[in-house]
């Protein structure tokens, strides 16, 4: 399970995978035991079965199932991993919401989501002087200063438990099972779907590879009502990593040359 988007160490012996937090001040360890000990009860097979913890060590430690595959970050995703991504995430939105609402709030949620990307867009930072990405700018200021994103906030459907992070490095696939497993639940509790499908299509972890997002939520079993607020958050987290891509952003080092641009046109399509 261990790559180079990885934000721990990761021992790995025979049947058993040990990973060890680089760091927990936002309760990481904490959350992926929860997260893993829930999923091993009611979706089993789906993600690492958990073996045993110690969460308060320094570094705390969990040990979990070792698991076979390659993340699906820097792959052309084909149409059987795509297929095999829904499935995974269908059945773990099918986890029942009186389960999940026990679970802790993800920290990484459509109201955090909101406030960084008006407060990105307040700031009025230094996107260059290309003309498309100041169009994109402008649109995406003018989406994030309307009504919309305000009602984002409000779900009217069940929560679900979710990663709260759509970095594809999170997705491996199994080549001899032909399915893919969930990984890495230290950001993990209760979210909101739509919000969660929206992580995974627009996370920026997309421009490493090809993901067909509309293939992927061709397969998930929405909602009536659902697929809208699906495209508000596309929006809405394509917006968060736009704002943050300018020459001096935060996200700029971590990605490659043109990742501005790319993100400005994915902006401007979103946005209609």
């Amino acid at each position: 399970m261990a790559d180079r988007f990885s934000t721990h160490d990761l021992e790995f012996g025979d049947d058993v995978a040990t990973k060890r937090y680089r760091s927990w001040n936002r309760g990481e360890p904490h959350r992926e035991w929860a997260a893993l000990t829930l999923l091993a009860e009611h979706a089993p097979g789906l993600a690492p079965a958990p073996v045993s913890a110690t969460l308060d060590a320094h570094p705390p430690v969990i040990v979990m199932s070792k698991l076979p595959g390659r993340v699906l970050r820097g792959e052309h995703a084909t149409d059987e991993q795509i297929s095999a991504m829904a499935a995974a995430l269908n059945r773990l939105h099918r986890i029942p919401a009186p389960v999940v609402e026990k679970a802790e709030p993800a920290p990484w949620g459509p109201a955090a989501a909101v406030d960084k990307a008006r407060a990105w867009a307040g700031k009025g930072p230094d996107l260059g002087d290309d003309p498309l990405v100041r169009q994109a700018f402008q649109a995406g200021a003018a989406w994030l200063a309307s009504i919309a994103p305000g009602k984002l906030t409000t779900n009217p459907f069940p929560p679900i438990l979710g990663l709260a992070d759509g970095n594809h490095a999170n997705y491996l696939w199994d080549e001899h099972e032909r399915r893919v497993w969930l990984i890495d639940w230290e950001d993990s509790g209760r979210n909101d779907r739509a919000f969660e499908l929206g992580e995974v299509c627009e996370h920026i972890s997309r421009i490493d590879g090809t993901l067909n997002t509309e293939q992927l939520l061709a397969h998930i079993d929405l909602a009536p009502g659902e697929a809208e607020r699906v495209r508000d958050f596309r929006c809405l987290i394509a917006l968060v990593w736009f704002l943050q891509l300018g020459p001096n952003g935060p996200a700029a080092p971590h990605n490659p040359a043109g990742a501005l641009e790319l993100q400005a046109e994915r902006v401007l399509r979103l946005l209609g």
